[in-house]
């Protein structure tokens, strides 16, 4: 698989292999739906290794395992959401302002958000939502809460590469801040299903 390094495609098979034990072959497809999108949106032909892959589907692996659709709509949401608002909003002419400050920083910056790459992640958790609406969910209400904690996850991840994400060999590098969007994007998810439905 040209997207995944070996241990990436390990590590893929083992949270397929999860969803598809919790959630099955629906969970799949909605994994898989985040896994395309976001490869084919990803400029620079970058594979993505092992750690990526548990940093974004680990959360979801989880939840399928728990049994909780929202959680697990959720945390691909999120991650997709993100995927989504870094890869448009690298397409965007205006320069990235920093999430906490509104001051200009340089593209790729942790933390920095354009309105096209925030507009991208939106379309990416109303995908995912919509996705999950489509694989026989047949509840609007459970799209609406999965897009919506993808969302809140996305913003999450700028406020956290803005505050406390450091270099690649920090306690708190992309792949935390990548697993702490989607743990946000469960537990959002969650909550928010507990609390409307």
């Amino acid at each position: 698989m040209k997207w995944l390094t070996a241990a990436g495609a390990a590590a893929a098979l083992a949270v397929g292999t999860a969803t598809v034990w919790g959630m099955g072959w629906r969970g799949l497809l909605l994994l898989l739906a985040f896994l395309i999108s976001g490869s084919l949106l990803t400029r620079g032909g970058g594979r993505r290794d092992a750690r990526q892959v548990v940093a974004n589907g680990g959360v979801a692996a989880a939840a399928a395992l728990l049994g909780s659709w929202p959680a697990f709509a959720g945390a691909v949401a999120a991650a997709a959401a993100d995927t989504w608002a870094t890869e448009i909003g690298a397409c965007s002419s205006a320069p990235p302002r920093l999430i906490t400050s509104g001051v200009s920083v340089p593209a790729g910056a942790n933390g920095g958000i354009t309105l096209l790459g925030t507009a991208g992640g939106v379309a990416g958790a109303a995908a995912m939502g919509g996705v999950t609406w489509g694989l026989g969910a047949h509840d609007l209400r459970l799209a609406a809460v999965a897009a919506a904690a993808g969302v809140l996850g996305m913003l999450i991840d700028s406020l956290l590469g803005a505050t406390l994400q450091g270099p690649e060999d920090a306690w708190l590098n992309n792949d935390g801040v990548n697993l702490a969007t989607t743990l946000a994007g469960a537990g959002l998810a969650a909550a928010g299903w507990r609390l409307c439905c």
